[in-house]
């Protein structure tokens, strides 16, 4: 008990021992270059959780040991280390860190440091990346800046997804996708997606949304530009990086249909007996027999380092990715390699870049998925007497075929083999040369490629009941896309300390050749073959120049000039000049903000921009052609040698326009750039307005004026008008824990201007948007005056109880008449506005993000309800077919296909993206492990009532669903 009572006063004693060895420290933190206080700056005992930050004044105060490291951060600056030896006071000055303020950005044809930038240009690093099963790399991007919109078409595996740049109506035939390069090489718009490169090889996505940035890209830059940047090996020993993920995925969703029941109910009450006795025994739910929980598996080894002189990093990947409708599925082998060298004192730098893959797909008859939502539920999926397989099939009264009767999904599927191996690769050589007598002028050469080949091939057998009468079909198809791409360009760049300016200047020429073929053959049963072989060969010449100048790093001005030379246009039109011209004002630099305690970066941007667009379809409309008629219209010319009538092959004049020309498109961009508390928060608003001329449309023309009553010419004009805000946020940063958001959102609008050569009071517009039910129905409509592919529909009429009354709709002009003039343009399916939310935090070793997007004022045409939701499409030619679950609250015994009622809103809020990990900084020795955890697609919430609120185009009509994933992963750093 007396040494227990010792040991306590002895430590009694010890700790105002260890008290008083604390000393209070005091000081003031301020900005090296203007002596500015700094607010916020974190002030850290090394190794320890104490700490404090400085407040408006820049003053701290801390308690520190003899002995101990007191760490100074802030961001954008460089981090500060002192040793703690008895000062009183410690005052610390901070100095910026270039690295932060030189951060460079890609360009189109060379790079920029981001505070010079004045055009609306966004990046994204690997740092931001979406992650999860991701095969595609445009999903990378999803929801992380405005402006930006990836939408997946399907969720078949491999598929790629679209990508909209500023709400992507920049044409109504013409594409309006962006133009993508890929390592300085422009990759053939008429080629597959990104799935064959490796999301792990990509280092960035700079995204050039205004014209005055993309001009430098001509005639092929109104849709934007999406500059891919890969990675590149680093100087110093030997890295190897090892990354694998497993991944399970189930749909989140299916297609509200009646249940074998209710089926069974509405035939009884509304069959006839032959209908009635149509009906079976069993219970199936065709969409749990077509769909299926899902595999993906990923694995991607990286090996890279380098010397002195030189770099290397050279990568190889493997997936196989299943998808939930049963039989699709897709491998994938992808390969890297990147080369840097430097030579001649670093004058000289050489790199070569090879991105390659081999996909081999397994595709799932997508036929199945409609008829899932069709197929009569009382009925089994095999029928151990059938002829075709085996597989319950809907059959003539004398047991032949019923050819127009939906046919069995699962045997759909399983009698359908269609399979295609791709091999994709671009790759480039390029060369710098710094003239050691000139040391201002850069002289690149590159030559780089895209090449694309499909190797497809399908079978269905005989006894399959698609082609049961015909003996079964064979088929293959070839497809060849090459491009080749010759830039020679030189970069100037002079500091003019007299009167303190700086310009560079890059000019240059390009040549890109493309090269198309398709070859395809169907085989039915064993006789009949047939043939095609399309080949097309093109090329764009052109000579293009950027100019940069800053004075005293406040006034930026920039200009960029691009000479397209097209040979798919006539001679008079095939060249054309696109240009573009941006001032920027660094007000950061203005002597009255250099003692500002509340922004620390602010700038203004003002551009005007032209570019093109000649992704019309197109090679050579400007010329007269003809088409081979098939044997449908053949012409008899005599007799053959046997007696028999001689048949000629005839061909057909089609339609041309001697004067088609390119897209063009006038862009005004507004910027503002801003950041506070020393950049603890930063962003961008932008406002722009864009004015599409000469778009290219279809419109009629009086029959026989041009071979046909149509014609694909240069008639409209289309504008768009929008504002997008970027807002990042560093909440925390310590050395313990950061946490970091951005939000960023996009408002958009459009309407068309004009639509055809000559104005015309009586026209609606032209039609568009084809839709299933009846034959050639079409839902939407382009107008003057209204958003490109608005609705074009009748306004329903609802009882007192809100339900829709069948066949009633508004006599819209009041004519007494309810007809096709009544139809009226409601909604669209473009969204008004879009949103992204990404949250990133990281406490000791475990990290946590998520991303959150919303789609808001979007509509969709629910064409599953509206073609089937009726008692109509439940009784088909001797056949009866399952119908929509609407018809549970319309009753309706037709189709109303153009009712409003059916144009839904399809606003969402998603999940998009959720991820938490945790790194073993030593797992092993000189070893690096992160493990991990994704799910993707998480939630959704919509009032839309379909499969997915998410629609590119805005037609619904059984599309392959998107699954929600969830992955485990491990990531090795040796």
């Amino acid at each position: 008990m007396k040494k227990m009572q010792k040991f306590i006063l002895f430590l009694a004693f010890l700790i105002p021992i260890g008290m008083l060895a604390q000393t209070k420290v005091t000081g003031v933190v301020t900005e090296k270059s203007s002596g500015t206080p700094l607010l916020g700056v974190n002030v850290v005992i090394k190794g320890t959780t104490t700490g404090t930050t400085t407040d408006f004044d820049g003053n701290y105060q801390i308690s520190a040991n003899n002995g101990q490291i007191i760490v100074f951060t802030y961001v954008g600056y460089k981090a500060q280390e002192i040793a703690y030896t008895g000062q009183a006071t410690i005052d610390v000055a901070m100095e910026e860190d270039a690295s932060t303020l030189d951060e460079v950005v890609v360009v189109g044809y060379g790079s920029a440091v981001k505070k010079d930038v004045t055009g609306a240009v966004e990046s994204v690093t690997s740092d931001d990346f979406n992650g999860g099963a991701i095969v595609s790399p445009e999903q990378l991007i999803a929801g992380k800046t405005a402006g930006v919109q990836v939408t997946p078409p399907s969720g078949a595996p491999g598929s790629g997804s679209a990508i909209k740049i500023r709400g992507g109506v920049s044409s109504l035939s013409a594409s309006s996708a962006p133009l993508i390069v890929v390592d300085g090489v422009p990759l053939d718009q008429g080629s597959a997606g990104l799935n064959y490169i490796n999301a792990n090889d990509i280092e960035s996505f700079t995204v050039l949304k205004d014209a005055s940035a993309a001009s430098i890209y001509g005639s092929r830059a109104t849709g934007g530009v999406i500059l891919i940047t890969t990675k590149t090996g680093k100087s110093g020993q030997l890295n190897v990086n090892v990354n694998h993920f497993t991944s399970v995925g189930s749909n989140v969703n299916e297609v509200d249909i009646l249940s074998s029941t209710q089926f069974r109910d509405l035939v009884l009450a509304n069959g006839n007996a032959n209908q009635i006795a149509q009906l079976g025994n069993t219970s199936t739910d065709w969409q749990d027999e077509i769909y299926r929980g899902s595999l993906t598996h990923d694995t991607n080894v990286t090996v890279s380092g380098g010397f002195d002189n030189s770099t290397y990093r050279a990568s190889v990947g493997f997936v196989t990715q299943e998808g939930t409708l049963r039989t699709s599925e897709v491998d994938r082998w992808t390969g890297s390699l990147k080369f840097v060298q430097r030579l001649l004192n670093d004058d000289l730098r050489i790199e070569a870049n090879v991105l390659g893959a081999i996909l081999n797909d397994q595709f799932g008859n997508q036929g199945a998925i409609g008829a899932a939502v069709s197929f009569d539920p009382t009925q089994s999926v095999f029928d151990p007497n059938s002829p075709f397989g085996g597989y319950t099939e809907n059959v003539n009264n004398d047991g032949t075929i019923n050819t127009i009767a939906v046919r069995n999904p699962v045997g759909l599927l399983e009698q359908n083999d269609s399979t295609a191996e791709t091999k994709r690769s671009t790759g480039s050589l390029k060369i710098d040369y710094t003239l050691p007598f000139f040391r201002d002028l850069k002289v690149t050469v590159k030559g780089g490629y895209d090449y694309n080949e499909v190797d497809g091939r399908f079978v269905i057998p005989p006894t399959a009941a698609s082609n049961f009468n015909s003996q079964g079909l064979f088929g293959t198809n070839n497809t060849l896309n090459r491009t080749q791409l010759l830039d020679v360009f030189a970069f100037y760049k002079k500091d003019i300390e007299s009167i303190n300016t700086t310009i560079d200047i890059t000019a240059g020429h390009s040549f890109q050749s493309f090269y198309r073929s398709n070859r395809f053959q169907n085989v039915t049963g064993l006789d009949e073959v047939n043939g095609n072989v399309f080949k097309t060969e093109n090329a764009l010449e052109s000579y293009f120049g950027r100019a940069n100048v800053s004075i005293a790093d406040k006034y930026l001005i920039t200009l960029n000039l691009r000479n397209d030379i097209s040979s798919r246009l006539n001679p008079d039109d095939r060249s054309d000049i696109f240009g573009g011209v941006s001032l920027g004002w660094n007000i950061m630099g203005e002597k009255f903000m250099e003692n500002s305690k509340v922004f620390s970066q602010l700038k203004l941007r003002a551009g005007y921009g032209e570019t093109g667009q000649q992704e019309f379809g197109q090679d050579y409309g400007y010329i007269p052609r003809y088409t081979t008629g098939d044997g449908r219209v053949q012409y008899q010319f005599g007799y053959n040698p046997d007696g028999s009538p001689r048949f000629v092959t005839t061909i057909r004049p089609e339609e041309y326009d001697e004067n088609l020309r390119w897209e063009r498109s006038k862009t005004i961009n507004l910027g503002l750039d801003f950041g506070f508390l020393n950049d603890r928060i930063t962003g961008s608003v932008e406002v722009y307005e864009r004015k599409v001329e000469d778009l290219i449309n279809f419109i009629p023309v009086p029959a026989g004026t041009n071979l046909s009553n149509a014609l694909f010419t240069n008639v409209g004009n289309l504008e768009n008008r929008g504002l997008e805000i970027n807002l990042n946020t560093l909440i925390v940063d310590t050395e313990k824990f950061s946490w970091n958001t951005n939000f960023n959102v996009s408002f958009f609008d459009n309407e068309i201007t004009k639509l055809f050569l000559t104005d015309d009071p009586t026209s609606p517009g032209s039609l568009t948007g084809g839709i299933a039910g009846g034959v050639g129905n079409t839902i939407q409509i382009n107008s003057v005056g209204f958003e490109a592919n608005s609705f074009y529909v009748f306004k329903q009429i609802y009882d007192a109880n809100g339900a829709p009354i069948e066949g009633a709709y508004v006599d819209i002009n009041g004519d007494g008449v309810v007809d096709v003039d009544d139809r009226y343009r409601y909604k669209s399916p473009n969204a008004d506005a879009v949103f992204g939310f990404n949250s990133n935090m990281q406490y000791g070793n475990f990290d946590f993000s998520f991303t959150l997007r919303a789609s808001l004022g979007n509509f969709a045409y629910n064409n599953v309800a509206s073609n089937t939701g009726n008692v109509q499409s439940l009784f088909g030619a001797n056949s009866i077919n399952n119908v929509n679950a609407s018809i549970l609250d319309t009753g309706f015994q037709n189709q109303q296909l153009f009712s409003d009622y059916y144009v839904q809103d399809a606003s969402f809020l998603k999940l998009d993206n959720l991820t938490i990990g945790y790194t073993f900084e030593e797992a092993f020795k000189n070893t690096r492990l992160r493990v991990y955890a994704t799910g993707q697609n998480l939630f959704v919430l919509t009032d839309y009532d379909g499969l997915d609120p998410e629609i590119d185009g805005g037609i619904d009509n059984n599309f392959y669903p998107r699954s929600r994933n969830i992955l485990m992963g491990i990531n090795l750093n040796l």
